[in-house]
């Protein structure tokens, strides 16, 4: 069965989405607005009872492919190293610092941010054999469960990061979105949770492991000391990187970009978990959402990307960006016009020779024309034909 998403602008928006909290499944509408309401740093010291309980935040996909009920549609503005070498696809280490609570919490601007990857799919049902990664960090949080549906549980703690690793697949026959994967990333030295927190430097190393297991994603914390990794065997098998090459073009099948094999991404359009409405899914211009307002993104201390260095010790020279909602044309279809607060699209920055998302932080050197960055129109092919994925931009050589 094919479920068509898709908007006026054929850019397969999703104008719906579910949302799973605790044993109760409810149907999330997108046509309420209201002031907005955050949670503020002090106010999120702690929380006794998980939040974001079962909450799903999927891979965005093709019109035709459609969410289970626990699962919402969402924004990825990723961020893409480009390199031709061998292998840059299969080991790759991503060096960055870990953003800060400020006068606005990290959360308040979305649920999630994450490091990906396009995988083989073990799966005899999976569409085209292919599944996708989603290192998921979550802000002011330490993660409680993973679940086995894709979801994450997470107990509000300030200025924490903890983290699930979802793999994403597609039924060839049903078009369904469902979860090949989840765990929770642990800490090798106490078990638990691995938790880091703002302004800590933090490695995220995506290699080959043993023979006849998935890929590996070791993640060390280089402030602390510690570390955990996590290995992608499915249920079927081992999940293994796609393509070997990181060059554009070798994009997951049944995505919404032409892009590279693997990139960064801040989820946006999706409320935080600790605000009203909690994690739920939004558009431009809604005011109880502040995704779209860039003094939210000011309010605190950006992520910063230092580094991707690949296997063989070479580092990203060439970088792209590429939103799957196009960007600006997104907020202009929302809000009637471009620009103001909560009708603004974030941007990649460089500063300080590190890459930031969300907006002009201090010490701003280029923002490779704001959001002009992001193609607003699909003009790049793929399986499901032409002009129907967004082609990334090289912004940096």
């Amino acid at each position: 069965m094919f479920l068509d998403h898709r908007g006026a602008s054929g850019g397969g928006r999703l104008r719906w989405g579910m949302v799973l909290i605790g044993a109760a499944t409810l149907s999330v509408g997108l046509g309420v607005l209201g002031p907005a309401r955050q949670a503020s740093p002090a106010a999120a010291a702690s929380a006794s009872t998980p939040s974001g309980a079962g909450s799903c935040i999927g891979h965005h996909p093709q019109p035709a492919v459609w969410y289970v009920a626990s699962c919402t549609g969402h924004d990825e503005p990723e961020l893409d190293p480009v390199s031709s070498a061998p292998g840059s696809a299969r080991n790759l280490t991503w060096k960055v610092v870990l953003p800060s609570d400020g006068s606005v919490p990290v959360s308040a601007v979305g649920p999630t941010f994450w490091f990906g990857g396009a995988v083989s799919d073990p799966n005899p049902h999976a569409l085209f054999g292919q599944a996708f990664l989603e290192v998921q960090f979550y802000p002011d949080s330490v993660v409680t469960g993973c679940t086995p549906t894709g979801g994450f549980s997470v107990t509000q703690v300030a200025n924490a990061f903890s983290v699930c690793t979802p793999v994403w697949q597609v039924g060839q026959k049903s078009f369904a979105e469902t979860a090949a994967f989840n765990a929770m990333l642990t800490d090798s030295k106490t078990g638990g949770a691995l938790v880091m927190h703002g302004g800590d430097t933090v490695t995220v190393h995506f290699h080959p492991g043993a023979a006849g297991h998935g890929w590996n994603i070791t993640i060390t914390d280089q402030s602390t000391g510690h570390a955990g990794t996590v290995v992608l065997d499915s249920k079927y098998g081992p999940l293994l990187p796609l393509f070997s090459r990181q060059r554009i073009g070798n994009s997951l099948g049944w995505g919404l970009v032409h892009d590279t094999p693997n990139a960064f991404v801040w989820e946006i359009g999706h409320t935080s978990p600790y605000t009203h409405p909690a994690s739920e899914y939004c558009v431009p211009g809604q005011t109880f959402c502040d995704s779209y307002d860039i003094a939210h993104w000011l309010g605190f201390t950006p992520l910063r990307i230092e580094s991707v260095t690949f296997g063989g010790g070479t580092t990203a020279q060439t970088w792209a960006t590429v939103s799957d909602l196009g960007g600006a044309a997104e907020v202009e279809q929302d809000c009637g016009s471009y620009g103001g607060p909560y009708c603004e699209y974030p941007w990649y920055a460089l500063n300080g020779g590190t890459f930031t998302y969300g907006g002009d932080y201090p010490g701003t050197t280029r923002d490779f024309g704001q959001a002009s960055q992001f193609a607003t129109t699909m003009k790049c092919g793929g399986p499901f034909g032409a002009d129907s994925t967004y082609c990334a931009k090289i912004i940096l050589r």
